[in-house]
């Protein structure tokens, strides 16, 4: 299915010539006039097309309103929260309701989820960009499923080396097309790319480098936490035959990234490997958890007993529509944990200060 936006791109690249993998995921996602987020549908919602873990289940957000209580007492102050790329409000709704009095940013691209984003915060907390944060800031600055969407360049190894993929136009169809590899591409292969055979690719994620620089640079004092799909380096590496980039529309798996831009998500797996290597750089020391154990060290697995117990009370002497409503409560919640689904994500903690 051709796409309006897939003819802007298909006209760009007929006047300029090919494009580097990253400029064409930028306007896939993120054209003001075509991009994936940028209409007036909610993504990750039910109706949309994918559901983080805060839509999940409320007990996420309130399982982290515990680590920012935690950093609150480490800055002897109320800490300022920024989560980056709120969505629908999934995530602060439930954690504001345990900690009302944060001073809360907002920071979300698109426009139907800035509008929802108002009903929970005032206007003026809720920003399109990390720029218009107020900083230096004494906080933490939270990015749940962000870094998986950001932009990439694509690379395949070679028997010589690196070479890139970028995106040309063949009649109608757009297509990936050999190109050199530029020399910043090829340093990252090198550091973070891992083991990767001959005709493996490897998502590149210099952008995904240059946004925590920024998030660790406005930190004065708390932490940058970043949770997402992904793994280090080495871990990545039998993922690496094919490469992880992929869309999703509707919670199903989409077609090619070239086929309908605009029109699908499009995604990869998080090199958290490099993310650690930029947090040390820039001054921040580092904890690495795979979600269930994050969620579980901050009092979710004991949540989830006292969910059980109340049912079990309900179930013994109480209202039969209570009882059910906390079993849903209680399998949203142990859905968090799922040791090869949610519970599988990785959580990166930079801290400063």
């Amino acid at each position: 299915m051709t796409t309006p936006l897939g003819g802007r791109i298909r006209d760009l690249i007929r006047s300029e010539g090919p494009i580097p993998f990253e400029r064409f995921q930028h306007l896939a996602l993120y054209d003001p006039s075509g991009g994936f987020f940028a209409g007036d549908v909610l993504r990750s919602t039910k109706a949309g097309d994918f559901l983080t873990s805060p839509e999940v289940s409320p007990l996420f957000g309130r399982t982290l309103a515990a680590f920012v209580a935690d950093q609150a007492g480490r800055l002897g102050a109320s800490p300022t929260l920024v989560e980056v790329a709120a969505g629908s409000g999934s995530l602060l709704r439930p954690l504001l309701g345990e900690m009302p009095d944060l001073d809360t940013w907002a920071v979300e691209v698109s426009p139907a989820a800035r509008s929802a984003l108002r009903s929970l915060l005032a206007p003026d907390r809720v920003v399109e960009s990390l720029d218009e944060v107020p900083s230096p800031l004494a906080g933490v600055i939270l990015a749940n499923e962000l870094i998986d969407n950001l932009p990439v360049a694509i690379a395949a190894r070679t028997a010589d080396g690196w070479e890139e993929r970028w995106v040309g136009a063949d009649g109608n169809r757009l297509v990936l097309l050999p190109h050199p590899a530029r020399e910043a591409v090829q340093q990252w292969c090198s550091r973070y790319g891992g083991p990767v055979s001959t005709g493996g690719l490897v998502e590149v994620q210099l952008e995904a480098e240059a946004w925590l620089r920024r998030a660790l640079g406005m930190v004065s004092a708390g932490s940058v936490v970043v949770i997402d799909y992904g793994d280090t380096a080495e871990g990545l590496a039998p993922r690496r035959s094919h490469g992880t980039l992929r869309t999703y529309r509707a919670h199903h798996l989409g077609p090619d990234p070239l086929a309908e831009p605009g029109a699908t998500d499009i995604t990869s797996d998080v090199n958290f490997s490099a993310l650690e290597a930029v947090a040390l750089e820039e001054g921040a020391s580092v904890e690495y958890h795979r979600q269930d154990e994050f969620l579980e060290s901050l009092g979710l697995r004991q949540a989830l007993s006292e969910l059980r117990h109340r049912e079990l009370e309900l179930a013994r002497d109480g209202d039969p529509m209570d009882r059910l409503r906390i079993r849903s409560i209680k399998t949203e919640a142990e859905t968090l944990l799922h040791p090869r689904g949610l519970g599988d994500f990785r959580v990166l903690v930079a801290r400063k200060g």
